[in-house]
């Protein structure tokens, strides 16, 4: 594979040929090392337990701020980031990529702190009790134009989940419903803003994406990919396919499909890997987020291989997220092994268990051993 070929603008449509069987000819994919641009990793004694998993696959990760309490500021972001680095395990090499908390109440001058820093690539819009610790997010757009003139200024990207949360929207409808009200009229207001539109979900996402400027991307979650809204009941009610945006219908996913496997390089790896013990993922009011780290860059090529698209997968998952952030790509290399595993029914997570998606079953890909040893 070329450079020109895996970096080539263009939307068009998916390769055309024969789809590769789970068991077809090519038996390893080599590429540069990717990037997760959205990852969940929590804080304390949990970050031994989940950095590794990322650290093994990864160069560089953008981290989600949405602790409790959350990281608004750039100090705050400074000592996260120490603690993270702290539970990099000796060997490898592992960047994590910080992003800001907005508020209702940030002000203008933190954002020159945070691009000044050299570690903060982004800052983040959570709608207000869109997801997990979401509860300080942004209640208005409006309240935050002064913060947003400013990221537009400087040129710091804003991660945004982009769904509607009033009552009134059904949950399936709520990221078009958001694309409608609020992305939309965004994009319009401040049209040099580079925006990550992430962990999408819709064809109308995809769309949307497709018909923006060059400075609108988005982030598609490996679970996204393979996983419809169906994989939610699946002999029962499946707590650890639960995520937000929740899964879709099948022409949503294949919507998404089409668009990662385009070749378009708006679109990147995200694999909003979010770690959740299992008595508060199994409870009567469960958290929502899918553990992936562990296994996604596997996911990540069944699903380009269903499409005979392995050819692009490079492009995805270590070239397109970097390129939009501006940085260089990571100079070393991984290799991925036609080998399939079978997944651990948990990981050890604090006093509990930590369940991955997938868990107990195979995967066709893994992640060939490495000089200093094999990924956990």
């Amino acid at each position: 594979m070329t450079k020109e070929t895996l970096m080539h603008g263009t939307d068009r449509a998916p390769t055309q040929g024969p789809v590769l069987s789970p068991l077809g000819s090519l038996s390893s994919l080599t590429l540069t090392r990717p990037d997760d641009w959205h990852l969940h990793v929590r804080d304390g004694d949990s970050l031994d337990a989940v950095v590794p998993h990322s650290a093994a696959c990864f160069g560089r990760a953008l981290i989600m701020p949405n602790l409790r309490p959350p990281i608004t500021t750039t100090v705050q972001a400074l000592t996260y980031r120490e603690r993270i680095l702290a539970s990099v395990p000796q060997g490898m090499a592992f960047e994590p990529l910080m992003s800001l908390y907005l508020t209702d109440n940030t002000p203008p001058e933190e954002i020159d702190c945070a691009k000044a820093s050299g570690f903060i690539i982004a800052a983040k819009l959570y709608p207000a009790g869109a997801t997990t610790h979401s509860d300080a997010g942004i209640s208005a757009i409006d309240l935050i134009h002064p913060v947003l003139e400013r990221m537009e200024k400087l040129g710091l990207p804003l991660c945004v989940h982009g769904e509607a949360t009033t009552p009134d929207v059904d949950i399936f409808d709520r990221e078009r419903v958001f694309i409608e009200k609020t992305l939309s009229p965004l994009v319009r207001h401040f049209p040099g803003l580079k925006i990550v539109f992430e962990h999408i979900t819709t064809s109308e996402a995809a769309q949307f994406v497709r018909a923006a400027g060059t400075n609108v991307a988005a982030t598609v979650t490996a679970h996204h990919l393979l996983l419809n809204r169906n994989a939610l009941f699946a002999g029962g009610l499946r707590p650890h396919h639960y995520c937000l945006p929740v899964l879709k219908r099948e022409k949503h996913r294949r919507a998404l499909i089409q668009a990662v496997c385009s070749g378009n390089p708006r679109f990147f790896l995200g694999t909003d890997s979010a770690p959740h013990a299992a008595d508060t993922k199994e409870a009567a009011c469960g958290c929502a987020g899918c553990y992936t780290a562990p296994l996604a860059l596997g996911l990540y090529a069944e699903a380009f291989e269903t499409e005979g698209a392995l050819d692009r997968f490079e492009a995805f998952a270590s070239l397109n997220g970097a390129a939009f952030y501006g940085l260089p790509p990571n100079e070393d290399k991984i290799t991925l092994q036609r080998k399939s595993w079978k997944v651990p029914d948990y990981y050890a997570y604090l006093d509990d268990k930590l369940i991955p998606l997938r868990a107990g079953e195979t995967v066709a890909w893994k992640l060939a051993p490495m000089s200093d040893g094999v990924p956990p």
